[in-house]
């Protein structure tokens, strides 16, 4: 199975409105713990919001977070409704077609997850179950891409991935 990066991903035709205001309106989806979420008092709160604010103070931009259900995240980032997307997504080749990516900010490999009563030996073992899925800009790209680069070199990432995680989501 080919390995799934998880990425920001980007809009096309956005450049004119960022050199001119210097805010990045991000979408996040705030129901995916703990990497999106919202606290008590209704802030944008996780990996993916501090990612972000990192990023955008790397490239010297304001994040403006917009909440986006899931299901509308690339329809919106056409309509250019925010200019970024960082909530998990996975790149595929569906995906790529209409919006381009940075490089990854963490990587999750896919797994499949079953019931202890189930023996599960590919795909076939799992035959007629339901199961449950979770469904550019080049200077944007490239300025993101290297503010990924000073985050991880700079400790910054490093202190995000402790705070959430007791192992290295980056990988390698």
């Amino acid at each position: 199975m080919k390995k799934l990066l998880l990425a920001i991903a980007l809009g096309s035709l956005c450049a004119t409105s960022l050199a001119q205001d210097k805010e990045l309106k991000v979408a996040i989806d705030p129901t995916y713990e703990p990497f999106t979420l919202k606290t008590a008092d209704g802030k944008p709160a996780g990996f993916d919001v501090d990612i972000a604010n990192a990023l955008c103070e790397q490239i010297k931009h304001q994040c403006v977070f917009v909440e986006q259900v899931w299901d509308s995240m690339i329809p919106g980032l056409q309509a250019k409704k925010y200019d970024v997307i960082v909530s998990s997504m996975s790149i595929t080749a569906d995906r790529l077609k209409v919006i381009d990516f940075t490089d990854k900010y963490y990587n999750t490999p896919s797994r499949v997850v079953v019931r202890k009563d189930v023996k599960y030996t590919g795909p076939d073992s799992i035959k007629g179950k339901k199961i449950g899925v979770r469904k550019g800009q080049t200077a944007l790209k490239n300025e993101l891409n290297g503010a990924i680069k000073a985050i991880r070199g700079n400790g910054v990432y490093k202190k995000m991935n402790d705070k959430y995680f007791k192992f290295d989501v980056y990988g390698s």
